[in-house]
């Protein structure tokens, strides 16, 4: 099959780094333009340890170079500057893989989290998909809004359910989260002294990836759905535990039928025991679990938060947006011990 040249601009963080290390040995897609808002550097002065394996240049934002070297472009910038990148890159017909927020969420939740939409056209036709739950959405896409890490983890564990507990009743998301998860510019909330032997909650309940949950969550089950959404950080570099926890209305055995709703995924592992981060950790794999206590239902799924919530989902994303088999280029092999 003919090679797709595709590119990557916001190569210098976390996530860039991870679309780097797959798409250089994908065995279709061909990276062959890498950017970032300064230019003047290369891949291995950003990324050191890729030093012999990728030596590309990483140039300043061009989108005309971007659009004459490519077919398809990896967006890992920070919101409101993706829109603004991805409304030019879409003007020159280049399919776009956002892995901001800018195109998650409608309009109105969206500004109430972030900030004004400035790309309301493109935003009426991304495509939000996480691949299990939204089957071949992706395919044939021009903009893919590629789905964030705390929302990954717990759609996937409340998904399978939610025609089986009661949307009146309360359900709470605990969800818990590397530092990486927080992005490579430093702060004093990610300072080494904040973070080493310490577990801290923040932006309990008016978190803005409640909005994101509770809004694809109600398309997933056409009704209402809302959830009180606990997100904390943990000291470790990598990883996300989500656990959510509602009130079943009928009966059920929830190992069972979360095994049959994930039937035949590829990335998709039902554990007999809660998952640990560190099973998927370097790979695309969601470990699910889920148990009972009379109606007091406990679901729960392990991600990377970089990978599965971020750069592996968007390259399997593209993979689907291409016509191409999900898996190529998926990590499978977890970073243990």
């Amino acid at each position: 099959m003919k090679a797709i040249n595709v590119g990557i601009i916001g190569v210098s963080g976390y996530t860039g780094l991870e679309l780097v290390k797959m798409l250089i040995s994908h065995p279709i897609f061909n990276l062959v333009y890498c950017a970032n808002t300064e230019g003047a550097t290369t891949v291995v002065e950003l990324h050191p340890a890729l030093m012999g394996v990728c030596n590309l240049s990483v140039e300043k934002v061009d989108m005309d170079r971007a659009a004459q070297s490519c077919e398809l472009i990896f967006l890992a910038l920070p919101h409101k500057t993706a829109m603004q990148t991805a409304k030019g890159l879409l003007e020159r017909g280049i399919k776009v893989v956002d892995l901001s927020a800018d195109y998650r969420l409608s309009a109105e939740n969206y500004e109430a989290f972030y900030c004004e939409h400035e790309d309301l056209d493109n935003l009426s036709h991304a495509i939000y998909s996480i691949p299990e739950l939204h089957g071949d959405i992706a395919k044939g896409a021009r903009l893919i809004a590629n789905p964030g890490c705390h929302v990954t983890a717990s759609l996937m564990a409340l998904a399978p359910f939610l025609n089986h507990i009661d949307l009146t009743s309360p359900i709470f998301i605990d969800s818990k989260t590397g530092v990486s998860g927080a992005g490579k510019s430093p702060s004093s909330a990610v300072h080494y002294v904040s973070v080493n032997d310490n577990i801290n909650c923040y932006n309990i309940i008016k978190h803005r990836h409640a909005t994101e949950i509770e809004q694809h969550a109600s398309a997933l089950c056409s009704d209402e759905v809302k959830v009180t959404f606990v997100p904390s950080l943990v000291p470790m570099t990598r990883g996300m535990l989500a656990c959510v926890y509602a009130t079943l209305k009928s009966d059920c055995d929830p190992l069972a039928l979360m095994g049959s709703f994930y039937e035949n995924k590829p990335f998709v592992r039902i554990r007999t025991a809660p998952p640990h981060t560190k099973m998927t950790s370097g790979t695309n794999f969601a470990d699910l679990y889920a148990t009972r206590h009379g109606n007091a239902l406990v679901a729960m799924c392990a991600i990377d938060n970089l990978m599965r919530g971020a750069s592996s989902q968007a390259l399997v994303n593209a993979n689907i947006m291409m016509a191409l088999n999900e898996t190529l280029g998926i990590p499978k092999i977890a970073y243990v011990p």
